[in-house]
């Protein structure tokens, strides 16, 4: 999947939760590989804030980005409603210290961005992939998180406020198509037994009955209610035997915990990459949810680290084995550096080689601390690629591979008995006159041992 912006600049107006300001937010479009960038248009230099969790500089009721003395409030509404719509880049100017809460959903930015139009990019959108359980729990809070592989971007929230009013609520979201559809209008949602808290905070400044779900689930006397009113500037409060204040409908049963999966889902895109896997958060919130962000990218950097590398276990059943390999190549033991061969297209292949302190090479290189030679590595590499350049000859076993050039080989990681090594090696372009030019990467668990670039010319046996 290719990269996507917005195709024209969209603007919305509006009051900030906490700030209680007034500002303007406008959407535009951004080049490739940019991500979400706020600006603040209404300070001196308009300082840029990535969206990224390095800059999340407070969590207590909503997500604030800093970047020197420059910051954003309240950011998960907007990137929950940006990757409901599967953007990847925009720039979002923002007049004000905070993105406007308008209804208290992603619902107006959703509805927004529809106008703004979607737009292809050339770069193919990057993500992290989630390959193996990754788990999360904060013991302060009772916040679990959980992140298991999946084909497709998957969210599922559990809430527990011991609320008799609230209850256990549980929602899903199965697809990122459904979004819009399942997730995006549902609203925040407050304790009115917090309400004066936060305003005793200087918290919800701009906090209104339409752009907030106020749940009673205490008794409160008539003067608690009327200082409350007073508190929010309204005229009067009405608490009615539904348990939201002023009787709001619920657009859904459980509409709060819907909420609490659009802001982990806003929350996450400060990851900065859409996330391949499915994720399970129980007792959500902010503070939890950046950290859990944090657990990620530490996966991410990993990822990333290693590239694009093969999956790998002993029980795959291989698309060549030592035979098959035999029938195509001319080495033989003990310099054939290929035991299989699981996976073969194209423009890739990846060879698998086991070591073992047999190998006759350990006899003499470093005796007592036994390593594989680096020219040996690069030999397994140029074996392996061998196997792809001859693979799309039609007789293949009337073919050879010569070495022309090595380029760029870097040594690691050490190589010793007991590795199994993955080899992965990619056409940099396309084989033309025999000349075959190959990027070949050896992994080692989760290292890299070695890297290079390899030319080799492709010669009929014997001609």
């Amino acid at each position: 999947m290719k990269e996507h912006t917005v195709k024209n600049e969209v603007t919305i107006n509006g009051v900030g939760l906490h700030s209680g300001k007034q500002a303007q937010l406008t959407i535009k479009p951004a080049p490739e590989g940019t991500g979400f960038v706020f600006k603040r248009v209404d300070l001196e230099g308009e300082p840029a804030i990535p969206a990224k969790i390095r800059y999340v500089v407070e969590t207590n009721r909503s997500t604030t980005l800093g970047k020197g003395k420059a910051t954003i409030m309240t950011v998960e509404h907007l990137l929950a409603a940006l990757v409901g719509q599967e953007i990847d880049n925009a720039f979002l100017e923002v007049s004000g210290p905070e993105v406007p809460i308008l209804d208290g959903s992603a619902g107006p930015f959703v509805r927004a961005l529809q106008k703004a139009d979607r737009i292809e990019q050339e770069a193919t959108r990057k993500c992290f992939i989630v390959k193996e359980q990754i788990d999360f729990v904060d013991d302060s809070s009772g916040a679990e998180f959980m992140a298991v592989p999946s084909e497709k971007f998957e969210v599922t929230s559990m809430i527990d406020f011991n609320s008799e009013v609230l209850g256990q609520q549980f929602a899903q979201l199965d697809n990122i198509q459904d979004f819009n559809s399942e997730i995006a209008d549902c609203r925040t949602f407050v304790f009115l037994r917090e309400v004066a808290q936060l305003v005793d905070q200087n918290l919800i400044k701009g906090g209104d009955l339409d752009n907030a779900i106020v749940i009673v689930d205490k008794v409160i006397s008539e003067k608690e209610i009327q200082d409350l009113a007073e508190k929010l500037g309204r005229p009067a409060l009405k608490v009615t035997d539904s348990g939201i204040l002023n009787n709001v409908k619920l657009k859904y049963k459980n509409e709060p915990a819907r909420h609490k999966l659009l802001d982990v889902i806003g929350d996450l895109a400060l990851l900065g990459v859409p996330i391949r896997g499915k994720i399970v958060a129980k007792k959500p919130g902010h503070q939890v949810n950046t950290e859990f962000v944090k657990v990620l990218q530490k996966h991410l950097q990993e990822q990333e680290k290693l590239g694009d590398k093969p999956d790998y276990h002993p029980d795959m059943v291989p698309v060549l084995d030592t035979v098959a390999i035999l029938k195509m190549l001319p080495h033989r033991h003990p310099f054939l550096l290929v035991d299989k061969v699981t996976e073969l297209a194209d423009d890739r292949v990846v060879g698998i080689k086991n070591i073992t302190f047999d190998q006759y090479f350990f006899k003499g290189h470093f005796p007592g601390n036994p390593i594989m030679p680096g020219v040996l590595q690069i030999e397994a590499m140029a074996q392996t690629g061998g196997i792809l350049a001859l693979s799309q000859q039609e007789n293949p076993e009337e073919w050879d591979t010569f070495f022309l050039k090595i380029d760029n080989a870097k040594f690691k990681n050490f190589v010793v008995p007991g590795d199994t090594l993955i080899i992965k090696m990619e056409l940099l372009t396309p084989i033309r006159r025999g000349i075959c030019q190959m990027r070949g990467v050896i992994y080692v668990g989760n290292k890299i041992a070695t890297e290079a670039d390899l030319t080799a010319i492709i010669k009929k046996r014997n001609a």
